[in-house]
């Protein structure tokens, strides 16, 4: 595994290694970043699994992170699921679908990732840059995670497909779906429909979190194979999203719609140094209505949020082999995102008092605002022996961003407001060499820049964090980076004996951070809506001089006895915010993973035992309480009777363990509860059953 790049496959492994065996010839799209070829991408699949035999449903993309050593979950309820990745999250991962599609959420409160966007039954395979480490795929600050979905390329059949039906016990859930493929000479298609049906579930203690959720989906994408050498394709997405509860937020979700859609080409070239060129463009657009109809809130004010977020972009990118030991890719991209909207109040008590008539007023959330992103870039591979490989890459990004309808309120802070530009350098050097065909070792540095984002610029006294805070934009920020130094060691070897291979691997990563942003109180502010009600100060999106993170992951795997592996996996990270003397937000405990697994031909069974620590190394400022550390156990098991039929079954959470993970969010605005965190799901019993046809 190189040092920048991991691969998680969720299913359908096999398919990135079966393109030139065909009788005709496949002509792959940029949507898989690691190819195999250490000169292109020195970088390994690490974990295979087939998702239809392997894993319980997950309830949408988000889950598919819990597995990967690194990672963990930023929850507000079951549907609105963002990974973090070493304590960075949200807009400092770049999140992008099939090698450069991407979508932004419409809602300030992110009850719309864009994890909803993607079926988790699509996802074939999630790729992880680790780090600043590329600069062929937009600007990555802190990492960046491709989620590449089933591609039509690989049909043999004319019609082909699948049908999935899943049940969990805790919450009376239930997943279905039904996926179709067909290929006709240069043509190729295929096309799903889902729909998840979700209910409150009960903790350990059997309290009952307000979570359930309805949702449809379905897709389709159609290829074309212009010439051997040539390749077209489109997909097409649309997620609906109905009576969404989210615990962790003051409103819930009444309508999200949203829409995806996305071209590519490539050609392969038969030049001598010109190789390949390949082009994306793709469209999103989030139509989002939430409430507070269900909430006690409602009692006293009436609120309604319509907002919309529309996304845009492309990018072209040409591969140059100018040697047999040097590889340059040279491109352009470009990502426009705006969203409007804002809400409707209709307050109905004041001040402790009925009104005699209630009065209503409109809200400006997103003060119709704008960013543009045009990144140019250069990333050459010099394999500079038969044991190593150098990457060089360098990438500027030139951005502009405007807010046009400003609330007055905020326009009162910042008189004179135009449009802002800036333009952000970002880059990379890497090093790996192989010691031998099982033992590798990877020096890296990368500067990631991140320009500050529409909520940073121009959120207008909204509640969009953990805590009760009404949030501020500054358009005056700085861009935040990244200086990341990693280490990376990898190995495998060989025996004759009771164990037959063991695998092993560690991380050790170290950043220092310039002008990193975070939501600071500001005293001399007062909040605009319910001034009286404490915390009477928002917070106001600020610079930070020093702040630094550091950690480690480490990995063992074990094949054993023929039919039996284990392994373990094992995560850290630390921050420090130098100017407050305490840690930055959202920093994830020591956990470690331990796994034991057997498999014979038609069966299949494991065992998973996960260790989070206590967090005390919190976030103040951020309103973040200390945890409590908790150990879970989840067992899968699995039968296939015959070849296109799966059986699977689980207990997750064995003990019924009471826990709260310390990335999830406090319960917000909701009968019953105070500000305490979310507590995680208690014994769970799930069904799932797959049929390929």
């Amino acid at each position: 595994m190189s040092l920048g790049l991991l691969a998680f496959t969720v299913s359908h492994a096999q398919e990135n290694q079966k393109n030139t065996t065909d009788s005709t010839k496949v002509t792959l799209l940029n949507e898989v970043l690691v190819t195999g070829n250490q000169i292109n991408d020195p970088a390994q699949v690490i974990v295979k699994q087939d998702y239809t035999e392997k894993v319980v449903q997950p309830k949408n993309s988000g889950e598919l992170f819990q597995g990967i050593n690194g990672f963990s979950l930023i929850k507000r309820g079951n549907y609105a699921v963002d990974p973090s990745f070493r304590a960075s999250q949200y807009e400092q991962l770049n999140v992008q679908i099939d090698g450069g599609t991407k979508a932004f959420h419409a809602c300030p409160n992110r009850m719309d990732p864009v994890t909803t966007l993607v079926n988790p039954e699509e996802v074939t395979k999630i790729e992880i840059i680790k780090g600043p480490f590329s600069v062929r795929y937009g600007n990555t600050f802190a990492g960046l995670i491709n989620l590449v979905t089933k591609t039509p390329a690989y049909n043999e059949k004319k019609i082909s497909g699948s049908l999935s039906s899943g049940y969990e016990s805790n919450g009376k859930s239930i997943v279905n779906m039904l996926e179709l493929g067909t290929k006709i000479k240069k043509f190729d298609f295929t096309g799903n429909v889902s729909y998840r049906d979700y209910g409150n579930y009960e903790d350990g203690n059997q309290n009952e979190i307000p979570s359930s959720f309805r949702s449809t989906n379905y897709g389709l994408k159609a290829g074309y194979d212009i010439t051997e050498n040539q390749r077209l394709q489109a997909s097409f997405k649309q997620n609906f999203g109905r009576d969404v509860l989210h615990a962790g937020l003051p409103m819930d979700t009444d309508e999200d719609n949203s829409t995806l859609a996305a071209l590519d080409y490539k050609w392969n070239s038969t030049h001598k140094t010109f190789k390949s060129l390949t082009s994306k463009l793709y469209y999103s657009y989030v139509d989002h209505t939430m409430s507070n109809t269900r909430r006690p809130s409602f009692m006293m004010m009436e609120a309604v949020s319509n907002v919309e977020a529309l996304t845009y972009g492309g990018k072209i990118e040409t591969k140059w082999q100018f040697s047999p030991k040097v590889v340059l890719f040279t491109g352009v991209d470009m990502v426009n995102l705006s969203r409007d909207g804002g809400r409707d109040r209709l307050v109905k008590v004041m001040n402790g008092n009925p009104l005699p008539m209630p009065m209503s007023f409109y809200d400006k959330v997103w003060q119709d605002s704008y960013t543009n992103d045009t990144g140019v870039f250069a990333e050459a591979k010099i394999k500079t022996s038969d044991k190593s490989v150098v990457t060089i890459g360098s990438r500027m990004d030139f951005i502009a961003a405007e807010a046009k309808d400003l609330d007055p309120t905020f326009a009162a802070l910042y008189p004179n407001l135009d449009k802002q530009t800036e333009a952000n350098y970002s880059g990379t050097v890497s090093y790996k060499y192989t010691f031998n065909p099982n033992y590798n070792i990877e020096f890296s540095f990368g500067r990631g820049t991140r320009a500050a984002t529409i909520e940073e610029r121009y959120i207008a006294f909204f509640n969009i964090g953990r805590d009760t805070y009404e949030y501020v934009g500054n358009p005056y920020l700085k861009p935040e980076v990244n200086n990341q130094f990693e280490i990376g060691f990898n190995g495998k070897h060989n025996f004759n004996g009771f164990v037959s291979q063991l695998r092993f691997g560690s991380s050790v990563f170290y950043s220092i951070y310039e002008n990193y942003i975070l939501g600071v109180i500001d005293e001399s502010l007062t909040r605009k809506y319910n001034p009286t009600t404490p915390p009477i100060h928002p917070k106001v999106f600020r610079n930070i001089d020093n702040a630094l993170k550091t950690g480690f992951e480490i990995y063992a795997n074990a094949d054993f006895a023929n039919h039996f592996n284990f392994s373990t996996e094992i995560s850290y990270t630390y921050t420090e915010n130098k100017d407050f003397n305490e840690s930055l937000p959202l920093t994830p405990p020591l956990i470690t993973r331990l796994k034991l697994s057997y498999e014979i031909k038609k069966f299949w069974a494991s065992a998973q035992y996960t260790l989070t620590a206590k967090q005390n190394k919190i976030s103040y400022s951020y309103d973040e309480i200390a945890t409590s550390g908790y150990e879970v156990m989840d067992i899968k098991l699995g039968y296939k009777p015959f070849e296109s039929l799966s059986l699977g079954t689980g207990v997750l959470n064995l003990f019924d363990q009471y826990y709260n993970n310390h990335l999830t969010f406090a319960f917000n605005n909701v009968a019953g509860y105070g500000r305490v965190p979310i507590t995680e799901p208690g014994r769970n019993f799930t069904f799932f059953v797959n049929y390929k046809f």
